[in-house]
């Protein structure tokens, strides 16, 4: 293919917007590649349709985790997105940016130019948010931001008041002043359609000359000449293609994918890599180590008022909300399951909120095999209430086993395998039934489900939490930016230590795990990052 002056490897949240920040001036050439397809498909668009791709593989990555000891040996399902938007186009639309002290500790870690104030200045930037611009949210930026403030269940209601009964207080925003407390999410859906990165930053983007989107193309590895990133060897439509660039390779295929090809790239740890037969043209065990995520579980209830089981399940149910939809753009089908939320703090001292919550009115406990049954609920009216830890101390791994660049890599998550992540769950857990027990809440509830009220003591809430739990899908740090090549992948500024030419812009590159959603942070990833590539180019 024709030379290129930036190669950006995936179009997921970061590459996205990379893709739209390097093109801008039009001075650039960029080739965006990407292994998936189009979005424009009916349930990327649809926002309750995200349950449709959970395990879709035209649109899905669909990496299964190792047997992991912390969740009784299970393998854990981790959906990534394989599609323009990447995971943006299939995950739960929600906007959280994390704690303002978790980019304070990126900054302190080693990492200039990454604390709250620049970071917060960024946010406002790339923000439309509905609610009004203020000293915390932005207005006019390339994303619009939903409120989510109408036409929300009556149930959240009860379910904010019954947190206010427990301790935690209502929170009009938790991208603003504080993030501690109970209420709604904001959410990248607009005009009833999911407003991925695609769709906000990549599709504008893709009417400039100077940008050049590929699709169905799935990168194998990173061409080097000596220590120097100049192209990419990739796979299209059954060929094998070779790009070169004139200035910089840029990983953004997430915390999975861009460790993956360092790793395939020689980039790795050196035992790793000769054990598989690879050269290693650049040793660095930390590719692929520090892998963090949030992981968290459900506690459900059914209710004696309707929840939306009692809309979603019949088809009659469907056919009304189907043509609400079409008729109004408004209705269940138009917002994610997780109408309400909040933070916590599982013990007083500590600084920040350590759990994040979710409530939806709604439960899917006799699951339909295959699917994520949003669209299938129980047959009885249900709510659910779920909880994920915010920073989990707990490390896992990714890496190749196999030099075939078509072979998903092991995924070791390692969840709940500290002392402290196992006893803040343990905590938090009894905080969820202290929030059900409230009387704005318990006045609507029948019976508790899962995990029922036979497990009470802390060895049977330990077991139930670890035989139930999962990923929250929030994986992270696998290239970790930091100044110290000896414990991170890349620099401040993103480039990966030890070579020229490349760079990692994504979640993997957080230092650490953020407070919340990382759809936000791994969009501020490809912003900042393309800030610094534009000002490395001069």
């Amino acid at each position: 293919m024709e030379e290129t002056d930036y190669i950006i490897i995936g179009a997921g949240s970061a590459g996205c917007v990379l893709a739209d920040r390097l093109t801008e001036s039009g001075k650039h050439r960029v080739t965006l590649l990407e292994a998936g397809g189009s979005d424009r498909r009916f349930y990327v668009q649809l926002p309750l349709g995200y349950g449709k791709l959970f395990y879709n593989p035209a649109v899905n990555w669909l990496y299964k985790s190792e047997p992991d000891p912390g969740l009784n040996g299970q393998v854990d399902h981790i959906p990534r997105g394989r599609v323009l938007g990447g995971s943006s186009s299939i995950n739960a639309m929600v906007w959280i940016r994390g704690h303002r002290q978790d980019y304070e500790d990126w900054r302190d870690a080693g990492n200039p130019g990454w604390g709250w104030q620049e970071c917060l200045a960024a946010y406002r930037a790339i923000e439309d948010n509905q609610a009004g611009a203020d000293e915390w949210r932005g207005q006019g930026g390339p994303l619009f931001i939903c409120a989510n403030r109408k036409g929300l269940h009556w149930l959240v209601d009860d379910y904010i008041a019954a947190c206010a009964e427990a301790g935690l207080p209502p929170n009009p925003d938790f991208n603003g002043a504080t993030q501690e407390g109970a209420g709604t999410y904001q959410m990248t859906i607009r005009g009833g359609r999911r407003n991925s990165a695609a769709r906000a930053f990549l599709r504008p983007a893709m009417k400039r000359q100077n940008l050049r989107v590929v699709t169905g193309a799935q990168v194998t590895r990173i061409l080097m000449e000596g220590k120097r990133a100049t192209g990419v060897e990739f796979l299209c439509g059954g060929r094998r293609e070779v790009l070169r660039c004139r200035a910089e390779v840029i990983l953004a295929a997430g915390a999975i994918g861009s460790p993956q090809l360092l790793q395939l790239s020689g980039i790795g740890a050196g035992g790793l890599l000769q054990g598989l037969g690879l050269p290693v043209v650049h040793e660095n065990p930390n590719v692929g180590a520090h892998y963090s995520d949030h992981h968290g579980l459900n506690y459900t209830w059914r209710m004696k008022v309707p929840t939306y089981n009692d809309m979603l399940r019949p088809w009659w149910g469907k056919l009304f909300v189907g043509l609400q939809y079409f008729l109004t753009g408004g209705g269940p089908l138009s917002k994610s399951i997780n109408h309400g939320g909040g933070f916590f703090r599982t013990r007083p001292e500590l600084d920040r909120p350590n759990m994040q919550l979710y409530m939806q009115a709604f439960s899917t406990l006799l699951p339909r095999a295959g699917e994520r049954p949003l669209l299938t609920p129980d047959p009885f009216p249900g709510l659910s209430l779920g909880l994920s830890n915010c920073r989990p101390t707990s490390r896992g791994h990714v890496a190749i086993t196999s030099p075939d660049p078509l072979a998903h890599p092991a995924i070791t998550a390692n969840a709940y395998a500290t002392p402290e992540d196992v006893s803040e769950m343990l905590l938090a857990v009894k905080f969820l039934r202290k929030i059900a027990a409230q009387p704005s809440f318990a006045r609507w509830v029948e019976a508790e489900l899962r995990p029922g009220p036979a497990v009470q003591g802390d060895d049977d809430l330990i077991a139930d939490f670890r035989a139930r739990s999962g990923t929250v899908y929030h994986p992270s740090c696998t290239c970790r930016m930091g100044p110290d090549p000896a414990t991170s992948v890349t620099d401040p500024r993103l480039r990966v230590h030890g070579v020229q030419g490349l760079r990692v812009i994504d979640a993997a590159a957080f230092p650490n795990l953020i407070a919340g959603n990382t759809n936000a942070p791994a969009i501020l990833m490809g912003w900042m990052g393309a800030a610094k590539v534009l000002e490395d180019a001069r």
